[in-house]
Formats: structure tokens, sequence, C-alpha cells
């Protein structure tokens, strides 16, 4: 069989971020999971009431200067609330597991600045990726990567697989061909990929053709290799009429079992299209028949005469 393979973004269900909106999910998040279990915490309580207005003042604004300063006082209430449930529950093995995710996240918050690795975007979603897009109406995306393989001449996704973290494309190709292997049992007899896949750690290289490739091509392989862009508009339908275009199931397992609804979406769709137009072929032939039988019965009819 001959694939298609790409990738693309799946997009989380999260609003932008922006580090006021964080710091102050989280004070809000840690305030009132201190109010429910530690009731002796009461200096998150006291910092609440004045943190609350500073996510007016941490707008982007004019004034940079003051937006600096509202932000970094923001942040300073922030890491107030963390040390002193840090504090409070150290000698508590109980509440040190219930806190500890929570808690987590908030050192991670708060240790991180603009141009570190790994940031934190969301904190119920701690696994979304910043991910450049290099397009003009959508310069970047939050979520993960799905890689996806797609029969060249049929268009049936029989691999969906979404990537944590980081990773680069060439990367991809050997999880998304096992995945094809698994799905179908037969070895992909060549791969058609972009320029993005150049520097692949495929082992069977030979069977991989990137776009713009000049040597080693037959008639029959530039043909289908041109075949190779019918994958993009492939996407853009999983995109608008599946869920590939906004993610709202939780974590990496949700970002997994979301790719392979989509792809599975996609493929029945295709499936009852096929069956559309077998259905309507049928009905066609059985009119054109009808309507030959009662004409040949007319007497009247000066065709049949």
């Amino acid at each position: 069989m001959k694939f298609a393979a790409s990738r693309e973004v799946q997009p989380k269900a999260i609003t932008h971020p922006t580090e006021a909106k964080l710091y102050l999910k989280a004070v809000l998040a840690r305030v009132r999971q201190a109010k429910s279990t530690v009731s002796s915490c009461d200096r998150p309580t006291r910092a609440w009431p004045n943190a609350q207005p500073c996510r007016w003042a941490a707008m982007p604004m004019p004034v940079r200067r003051r937006m600096r300063r509202e932000l970094k006082r923001l942040k300073t209430y922030l890491g107030r609330v963390y040390r002193d449930i840090a504090g409070k529950v150290a000698g508590d093995e109980v509440f040190s597991r219930r806190f500890a995710p929570l808690l987590g996240l908030t050192e991670r918050l708060l240790v991180q600045e603009r141009t570190s690795k790994n940031k934190l975007y969301n904190l119920h979603a701690p696994e979304v990726v910043y991910i450049a897009k290099g397009e003009a109406h959508r310069p970047y995306e939050f979520g993960s990567k799905v890689a996806l393989a797609v029969t060249n001449r049929e268009g049936f996704v029989f691999a969906s697989k979404a990537l944590e973290g980081y990773s680069y494309d060439g990367h991809t190709l050997s999880a998304t061909a096992d995945q094809v292997i698994t799905m179908t049992g037969i070895e992909p007899d060549c791969i058609y990929v972009d320029q993005g896949y150049r520097g692949h750690y495929y082992a069977k290289s030979d069977r991989v053709f990137i776009t713009r490739q000049r040597r080693g091509l037959t008639p029959t392989i530039k043909r289908e290799l041109r075949r190779r862009s019918a994958i993009e508009p492939m996407i853009g339908h999983m995109k608008a009429n599946g869920r590939l275009g906004r993610n709202h199931l939780l974590g990496v397992t949700g970002d997994a079992t979301n790719a392979l609804l989509v792809a599975a979406g996609h493929n029945l769709r295709l499936i009852l299209t096929w069956l559309r137009f077998i259905v309507v072929w049928i009905i066609a032939a059985l009119m054109g028949s009808s309507a030959h039988s009662d004409t040949s019965a007319d007497p009247w009819n000066p065709i049949a005469a």
C-alpha cells in the first residue's frame, strides 16, 4: 500500500495564555483549595481581595511600566500564597499528596521566564505546548501535534497518532509507519511526505519520497508524489467536520483519543459518501430500465413502432 504522511496541530480548548491570567487563576485555585482543606490558612484569604483588581491593571495598555509593576505584584501574591500553603501542609502526609499537583504547577509557573523552555501555558492542561505554524493568519497554536498517514489514492486514514511535547516532523515518521503496520498488517510500499520530513530516521529510507525530490523517481512515483498534496484538504475536512480543530478532551490520553476518533469519523464519512454514490447509481439504473420497458410496450409510441 502507498501512503501520504503529514502532521497537523490539534489545538486544545483553552483560552489564550497570558502571564496575568495564569497568575490570577493560580491564586484562585490555591485559595479555593486552601479554604476547603486547610482551615488555618488565612494569608491567601487576605491576599485575594488585593489580587483581584490586578487582573485589569495587568492587561496590555500604553503605560507599559504600570503594567509590569502590577504584573510583578500579582506574581508576588502568588508566591506568598504558594509559600504559605506549602509550609502549612509540609508536616501532613495526606495534605501533601493532595496539594502536590497544584503546588508543582505553581512552582513551575513561578520559575519560568520569557525565554524558558517547557513553559506552562494552562493549569488544567499542562501538557499543552506552543507550536509555530508560520502562517500569516495563524502564526502559532497551543495544543499537541498529530501525525497522520492517508492512503495515496482513496484517502482513508490508517494512522493518527498524537505526539507529546515538541517533536521534529522527520522523527515522527517511524511511529506513523509502525501504526500503519499495526492497523493493516502490511508494510507500506511507498510513503510520500513533504520537505518537513527531511532528515527522518525511518529504517527503509528507499521507500520514502520527499516533495521536490529529483533522483530515483519513475513516472509512476512522480505522478503519485504530486498526489501527496491531496492530504491537505483532507486535514481541512477533519478540522472543519471533525474535532481536530479543537480538542475538548482532558490530558495526554484525551489528545490520543481525540486523534483516533477524528480519523475514524473521517473514514466513516468517506464510506457513507461511497454508499450514497452506489445507491444513486442503482436507482438511476432501475429508473432507466423501467423507462425503457414502458416505452417498448406502448403500441402508439413511434419509437417502438
